[in-house]
């Protein structure tokens, strides 16, 4: 159940982009308005997410998961059935906002519900298979569901499964929170929703051209704002987001791995869609279907990951698993205008599926290893902010890249040359993020998997 809230909030992030030429030739979108149909959903979920950790841990994470739950069906049934462009984009700023408040309430039951040993490592291999995958399956089902039905199915869908979901909660989950005195801190609150949302919205308007006063200056203006937020965290007695959270060496590294792997996701599966639809000219659907074996790959290697994690450690697979992807990106980076699916695509895709999900299974983990029941949510936001964060920066790196390599070209050419830049772009980043766990993911098996997965045995690892 879990792990089915985690599919409808990181799908939800690109099952509406196939179906967006559809929706603005509907509602008579602007190209500006278009992109905001994205940028809502990105900028409210992204401000957000700290703010929703806390409310979790202190409201309660089982009455925070089932209001989450049911603000987001609502905000997608408004979304499906609006007449106008700002009506949409406000369903979708709705829908970030609630998903704010369920994803780290989902990932905070998850945190408390298995504490440490096998069934753990078990339950964070589906939760993190399931994030990695919900990018490609977001844009199969809606490229199915635009191409059958309508655009507004995109978000109709999410309809079934949140009353689902709501009611499989109410019945199985039980409740915790935070016990103590617990105050909200509300500076905090200000700073890193303005900073998150600064960040988001900056880079975002950098996807257009790196020349933009605009994004600089709300890059800049994020940054700042930013900084003075972790200064106050320091210094309040109850902090929104506990500097000792982030501090921790294994968990710092596992987040900033989060941040790659977000980058690399949604950047890659953006412009392998453009790639597949204006060079290969496949349908929403078929370039839906073309992405497909990269979430098969990663169902099929996730559980032999999880029967390797307490053999070898996660050190291994987290060191591994970005270079293959790596090869994965180098293979998909030598397309041509003349090429085919078969032989330029498909092997690349399957390369990227095995090195994620060797890096998905245990990374979620090391991310809230030893994390005080207390703070639960406060690291679940931490870890989702960390791949929105990621995916936005990410995005505005690589939009560069293609600009540049799109202009060493001419016709179809000029496309795939900014893909390939692109792809080039990911494979650093993945070689990045194997530096990283190799830098930051230190200490034994046995002190990275401990059988009792208390904040006493996780502490020294920092």
């Amino acid at each position: 159940m879990v792990a089915l809230t985690q599919l409808v909030v990181v799908l939800d992030g690109t099952i509406v982009n196939i179906a967006l030429p559809e929706a603005q030739a509907d509602l008579g979108l602007t190209d500006v308005e278009r992109q905001w149909v994205v940028t809502a959903y990105a900028l409210a979920f992204g401000a957000l997410l700290l703010l929703g950790g806390r409310i979790a841990d202190y409201w309660g994470r089982k009455r925070s998961f089932i209001v989450g739950m049911i603000g987001f069906g609502i905000a997608s049934a408004y979304g499906g059935l609006i007449g106008t462009g700002v009506e949409l984009i406000v369903a979708r700023g709705l829908q970030g906002v609630f998903a704010a408040l369920m994803a780290p309430a989902a990932l905070a039951i998850l945190t408390t519900t298995f504490p440490s040993g096998r069934e753990r490592n078990t339950a964070f291999a589906v939760f993190g298979s399931v994030a990695g995958a919900g990018a490609a399956v977001g844009l199969v089902l809606g490229g199915v569901l635009t191409e059958f039905f309508s655009w507004r199915w995109c978000l109709l869908v999410n309809v079934p499964v949140v009353l689902i979901a709501m009611v499989a909660a109410i019945y199985l989950l039980r409740e915790s929170k935070a016990e103590g005195d617990n105050k909200y801190d509300f500076l905090g609150t200000v700073l890193v929703a303005l900073g998150l949302g600064s960040l988001v919205y900056g880079f975002t308007l950098a996807e257009h051209g790196w020349d933009s006063l605009s994004a600089w200056a709300f890059l800049g203006a994020g940054a700042v704002l930013l900084a003075l937020f972790f200064y106050s965290q320091a210094r309040v007695a109850q902090p929104l987001l506990p500097l000792r959270v982030i501090a921790n060496r294994v968990r710092g590294g596992s987040l900033l791995l989060q941040m790659v792997s977000g980058s690399v996701m949604i950047g890659m599966m953006l412009y392998l869609t453009f790639h597949l639809q204006i060079v290969l000219g496949f349908s929403p659907l078929l370039a839906g279907l073309a992405s497909l074996p990269m979430t098969i790959v990663i169902s099929i290697v996730a559980p032999i990951a999880t029967m390797l994690l307490p053999r070898i450690g996660p050190k291994v697979l987290m060191v591994v698993g970005p270079l293959i992807s790596a090869a994965g990106m180098v293979w998909l980076s030598g397309l041509s205008s003349t090429g085919n699916y078969w032989t330029e695509i498909l092997p690349g895709l399957v390369l990227l599926g095995v090195g994620m999900a060797m890096l998905f299974v245990p990374m979620q983990n090391l991310a809230l290893l030893g994390v005080e029941p207390h703070d639960a949510g406060a690291a679940s936001a931490a870890n989702t902010a960390a791949m929105q964060i990621g995916g936005s920066i990410g995005l505005g790196i690589y939009t560069a890249l293609y600009t540049a390599g799109s202009a060493t070209g001419t016709g179809l050419d000029a496309f795939v040359s900014g893909y390939s830049a692109v792809f080039i772009g990911t494979a650093v980043a993945l070689l990045i993020g194997s530096i990283i766990a190799a830098t930051f993911i230190r200490g034994s098996k046995e002190e990275l998997m401990p059988m009792s997965n208390t904040p006493e045995k996780a502490l020294h690892l920092g």
